[in-house]
């Protein structure tokens, strides 16, 4: 029996080896998009305003970006039988994504992974052709994220019992500090040692196999009253 009964794991960088929305502004995004990133690290705008003027500087059809995605975005390779590995034991494996999100299926799909959730943003067109991205998982108040992890680990909490979070990224930061275990790797290390949240660094997920299967004990939640992320307007 593993110590956890949920595991939520971020995407681009960490289920998926590159980030996958980066790629399609680098190949297809207008010159300004990595200012808007820029602005996030400054706190002079939120993620999901961040990656909403990138959405629109795409300049490309989805056939085109989806077959970008597949030929220079891939899994990796142990993901797959971790999530395998997880349904062995009885627990469920979700992926939570504040990217485009249109690539996530296609490339599960292309790596023969199936039995994970995804929790993500909706790309879409507008009556011009324009991207456009809907935020059916964002939370109902806090207008920070366009998915929001913190409200994807707290409803895993709730519904199956302690929850691992695995990530890399800036996003991740506010599901890490509600998550029961953290494994973090890059940018997401840096965060939790300045947050305080104890993690365990990792590489692949054969890493977090063994980790989960010593069944140690879990360091718990940090849980600060208000994410750091919050944002109302």
């Amino acid at each position: 029996m593993l110590p956890v009964a949920a595991v939520l794991v971020d995407f681009d960088g960490t289920a998926c080896l590159h980030d996958a929305a980066e790629h399609l502004l680098m190949a297809f995004g207008g010159p300004s998009w990595s200012e808007l990133d820029d602005a996030v690290e400054r706190g002079e705008i939120g993620l999901r305003r961040a990656i909403t003027g990138q959405a629109a500087m795409v300049d490309a059809d989805d056939r085109t970006l989806l077959a970008h995605a597949l030929a220079h975005c891939p899994m990796d390779p142990t993901f797959g039988p971790f999530v395998q590995w997880c349904a062995s034991h009885g627990v469920p494996v979700t992926l939570v994504s504040d990217g485009f999100g249109f690539y996530i299926e296609p490339l599960l799909r292309a790596h023969g992974i199936d039995g994970v959730d995804v929790i993500t943003n909706t790309w879409g067109r507008d009556d011009r052709g324009r991207p456009v991205l809907a935020f059916g998982s964002a939370h109902p108040e806090c207008i920070g994220c366009g998915t929001c992890k913190m409200q994807a680990v707290l409803t895993a909490r709730v519904a199956l019992g302690p929850v691992a979070f695995i990530g890399d990224g800036q996003t991740d930061r506010y599901g890490a500090l509600y998550a029961d275990i953290v494994f973090a790797k890059d940018q997401l290390a840096e965060t939790c040692a300045r947050d305080g949240v104890p993690f365990e660094p990792w590489t692949d997920f054969d890493d977090v196999v063994r980790r989960l299967g010593a069944g140690a004990a879990l360091p718990g939640p940090v849980s600060p009253v208000s994410c750091p992320g919050w944002t109302t307007d």
